[in-house]
């Protein structure tokens, strides 16, 4: 059976979306697109203060991390209830990229470094303000795509 030329056209489509929403782990090749956050309680606590970062970015043993130190959050407290912060353990560890466990900064692990190796001023510029606002360069990264076009 044959399918005609728009059909294959809209299966790849399908295809290349599943790929794009599903992407796994990031690793130094990866960075530009990994998984976006799917995980209704993670983008709702964490994207209270900050872009609810993908899990993809950092392995589970900093993700373990994290959320063991939520009472001392990067200088601010953001405490969860046991359930809550039970769960969002779960589907970040589950979801975990690769990288040094023991580095609890996405802007830390090395190919962080390699990707960002930009003039230091880059980083002080009001519209930047920190090395942890993905958005202010990547406009779709709270979707998980990180293209440097």
């Amino acid at each position: 059976m044959r399918s005609d030329p728009k059909s294959r056209t809209l299966a790849a489509f399908a295809a290349l979306t599943l790929l794009a929403l599903t992407a796994g782990p990031a690793t130094a090749g990866e960075f530009e697109r990994v998984g976006p956050v799917t995980d209704a309680a993670t983008r709702k606590e964490c994207g209270e203060c900050h872009m609810a970062f993908q899990p993809g970015l950092l392995p589970a043993a900093s993700w373990n991390r994290i959320m063991d130190g939520l009472q001392n959050h990067f200088g601010e407290t953001a405490s969860l209830p046991a359930d809550t912060a039970a769960a969002i353990r779960s589907y970040l560890t589950q979801t975990a990229g690769s990288g040094d466990g023991r580095l609890i900064r996405i802007t830390e692990q090395r190919w962080w470094l390699r990707k960002h190796d930009f003039d230091p001023s880059i980083w002080s510029r009001r519209a930047v303000a920190a090395k942890s606002n993905c958005e202010a360069c990547h406009r779709t990264a709270a979707q998980g795509l990180f293209d440097d076009d």
